[in-house]
C-alpha cells in the first residue's frame, strides 16, 4: 500500500509531509501523513468522503476480506466520489485508496499495535540488558519462531557470553545459567553475565526419565569415571552410546571416541543383581559399602586418537544439531577455492552500495510472503553472522534447484543498503553441498 517506506523516509526526515488540510492532519498527523491503524483509516473515511459510522464499520470488515471476496471494490468507489465531491484531488483520492488496500494486508488497531510493541520493548529490554538469561529462556523455549537453537546460541556468544557444552557432570535436563554468588556491595553489569550450561534435553534420542536418573545419582556422589555413572544412573548401554556420541562423556573419558570405546569395556547395570533391598549384602547393613565398589575393577585403558576438529563438528550437528565449535564455514573457507572470493557477513558493511559481491553460508531459512509477488528471502549464516538475502521471481524460476534444496548455497549479487540495512540481491545461485558431506543442516522455511 505505499505506507512503510514513506513513514520511515518522514520520521527519518528524508521526506516533507504534506496534509490535505487540517482535517487531515488531525486524523494522520501522529503517524506522519501515512494511515497506520484500523482506527485511522475508519475515521478517514468518515472526514474524508462523508461515511457514517456504520458504512465506516462495514469498511473496517471489508478490509479484512477483500482478497477472498471484492468487498472492497464497492467501498473504493464511494471513497473516490467522496472525496472528490468535497474538493480532493483525483490523485489524492487514489492514494488513500491504495494505502487502504494494502492496509487489509496486514492491519489491526492500535491498541494491538500497542501490546505488541511492548512486546517487543521487553524483549529487547532483556535481551541487550540481561543476554544470558534471554537466550537460555529462548532455548528452553525451543521449538518456536524463526531462529534455531545453533542460531542463538551462536548471537549469544558474539555477544561475549560464554556457553558450556553437554555433559554429564555439570547439565540438568534444560539449558541453565551458571550463576556466580552475589556481593551485595558490587553494583551488576552487563559485563557480569552468567555462563549458559547446554542441558541434557539437547541430547538427540535421550530422554528426560534418563536424564533425570543421571542428575539424581549426582547429586548423591559425583561421578569419577563411566563405571561408575553406570552403575548409579543405571544406565543401559544404548542411553550410554547416546550420552558417548553427544560428547557428554568427555570429562570422564577425554573425547567422544574414547568415551564410545570405554562404555563397550562397562557392564551395563542389571536390575536383579542392583536390587540390594533383598540382599544379605544391603549396603544399609555395611556402612563401608558405596556405589562405586559395584562397578568392576578398570581394565587396561586404550588410549584412541581424539577426532578431528571437522569430525567433532559433524558429530555435534548429527547429535545435538548445535556445535560450539568453529563454524563449518571457518574450516571449509581456506581448503576450497570455490569459497575463497566470498566475502562474510561481517565484511559487508565495508562495502559501497550497489558494488558486485559473492557470498556463501549455510541457508538457514526461506521466506516467500504472500504479499511479496513471488519473492523469496532468504537467510545464509556463516562464521561471523548472517546474510539477508533478496531473489527476485525472475531468479528464482531460473534457478529453483540450488535454491530450494541447498544446504550450502553460494550467492554472487549487488549489495543494497538502505541505512544499517544491508541486503545481498542474488543474481546467480551455485550449491556447495559437495563441500559439506553429511553434514546435518537443517533450514526454517515459511511460505
Amino acid at each position: 500500500g505505499d505506507m512503510v517506506h514513506p513513514y520511515l523516509k518522514r520520521r527519518n526526515g528524508q521526506e516533507e509531509v504534506h496534509y490535505a488540510n487540517e482535517e487531515i492532519r488531525e486524523v494522520l498527523g501522529r503517524t506522519l501523513g501515512v494511515p497506520i491503524f484500523q482506527e485511522q483509516v475508519i475515521k478517514l473515511a468518515m472526514v474524508a468522503a462523508g461515511f457514517s459510522a456504520g458504512e465506516a464499520d462495514q469498511l473496517r470488515r471489508a478490509m479484512a476480506r477483500w482478497k477472498r471476496n471484492g468487498e472492497l471494490k464497492p467501498f473504493q468507489d464511494k471513497l473516490i466520489k467522496g472525496m472528490l465531491e468535497r474538493g480532493y484531488e483525483l490523485e489524492f483520492a487514489e492514494k488513500i485508496c491504495l494505502q487502504i488496500q494494502g492496509f487489509g494486508e496486514y492491519g489491526f488497531p492500535e491498541s494491538h499495535a500497542a501490546s505488541f510493541a511492548l512486546l517487543t520493548y521487553v524483549s529487547a529490554w532483556l535481551k541487550y540488558y540481561e543476554p544470558a538469561a534471554f537466550c537460555c529462556a529462548l532455548l528452553n523455549s525451543q521449538p518456536m519462531g524463526f531462529y534455531s537453537s545453533s542460531q542463538l546460541i551462536q548471537d549469544v556468544r558474539r555477544h561475549g557470553i560464554t556457553v558450556h557444552p553437554v555433559d554429564v557432570c555439570d547439565s540438568v535436563w534444560e539449558n541453565s545459567l551458571e550463576l556466580e554468588p552475589i556481593n551485595s556491595l558490587e553494583p551488576c553489569t552487563q559485563s557480569s553475565q552468567p555462563d549458559i550450561q547446554l542441558g541434557l534435553s539437547k541430547i538427540k534420542g535421550l530422554n528426560q526419565h534418563t536424564a533425570e536418573r543421571i542428575i539424581h545419582a549426582r547429586k548423591r556422589s559425583p561421578f569419577k569415571d563411566l563405571s561408575q555413572l553406570v552403575y548409579q544412573a543405571q544406565l543401559s548401554r544404548s542411553e550410554l552410546d547416546c550420552l558417548a556420541r553427544a560428547g557428554a562423556l568427555n570429562k570422564l573419558a577425554g573425547h567422544r571416541y574414547q568415551a564410545r570405546w570405554e562404555a563397550q569395556g562397562v557392564e551395563p547395570s542389571r536390575p536383579l543383581f542392583n536390587d540390594h533391598s533383598n540382599s544379605s549384602f544391603n549396603s544399609s547393613s555395611n556402612p563401608s559399602h558405596t556405589a562405586t565398589d559395584d562397578a568392576p575393577a578398570e581394565a587396561t585403558q586404550i588410549q584412541l586418537p581424539a577426532p578431528s576438529e571437522a569430525q567433532e563438528v559433524y558429530e555435534d550437528h548429527a547429535h545435538l544439531g548445535l556445535s560450539l565449535r568453529r563454524h563449518p564455514l571457518a574450516l571449509l573457507r581456506d581448503q576450497h577455492k570455490i569459497l575463497q572470493r566470498c566475502k562474510t557477513a561481517a565484511q559487508l558493511p565495508s562495502i559501497g552500495h550497489k558494488r558486485f559481491v559473492q557470498v556463501a553460508g549455510l541457508v538457514t531459512g526461506r521466506q516467500r510472503p504472500m504479499t511479496a509477488s513471488g519473492v523469496i528471502f532468504l537467510t545464509l549464516e556463516d562464521e561471523t553472522g548472517n546474510v539477508n538475502v533478496i531473489i527476485w521471481r525472475s531468479v528464482a524460476e531460473r534457478q529453483r534447484t540450488p535454491l530450494m534444496s541447498a544446504r550450502l548455497l553460494k550467492v554472487k549479487g549487488t549489495v543494497e543498503k538502505e541505512g544499517s540495512v544491508i541486503h545481498v540481491i542474488a543474481g546467480h545461485l551455485q550449491s556447495c553441498d559437495e563441500l559439506l558431506g553429511s553434514l546435518a543442516v537443517h533450514s526454517r522455511d515459511f511460505h
